[in-house]
């Protein structure tokens, strides 16, 4: 899903607001490809096809960083240092919203940083039909 212009783009700013584990994730560019999958064709993370990554490497990765801010770093960098992701209009006639959805949010939710993913990923598609 990330080309090679993407990733050589986002890259850098990922490391530097990544958390630094022991080990550090095995190939981090699928794993994002995958969540970025997920995030715009609003799948369950079961969903996430197989050749991208296992699903439960991809959303154990996205709870860790959506806990640790760094959805919210990541857009901050990219917003800062003036990356041309592109821009996505969506128009909200197509949106469907669960007969639940109206309700507060859950203690826990991760409903900000699951925001900020989806708009990166629009981004990243976006940059894709611009450049191609």
């Amino acid at each position: 899903m990330l080309s090679d212009a993407q990733w050589s783009e986002l890259e850098p700013l990922i490391e530097a607001c990544r958390p630094k584990a022991k080990t550090p994730p095995q190939d981090l560019r699928r794993t994002l490809s995958a969540i970025l999958w997920r995030h715009q064709n609003g799948a369950k993370w079961r969903a996430i096809p197989k050749d991208l990554c296992p699903w439960w490497r991809a959303a154990q990765i996205f709870i860790r960083w959506s806990r640790a801010g760094v959805w919210e770093r990541l857009l901050s960098l990219v917003q800062e240092r003036g990356v041309q992701l592109g821009m996505v209009f969506f128009d909200g006639t197509n949106v469907r919203a669960h007969q639940k959805a109206a309700g507060a949010a859950k203690r826990g939710d991760l409903q900000p940083s699951e925001t900020l993913v989806k708009l990166l990923a629009d981004h990243v598609a976006a940059m894709a039909l611009r450049r191609a």
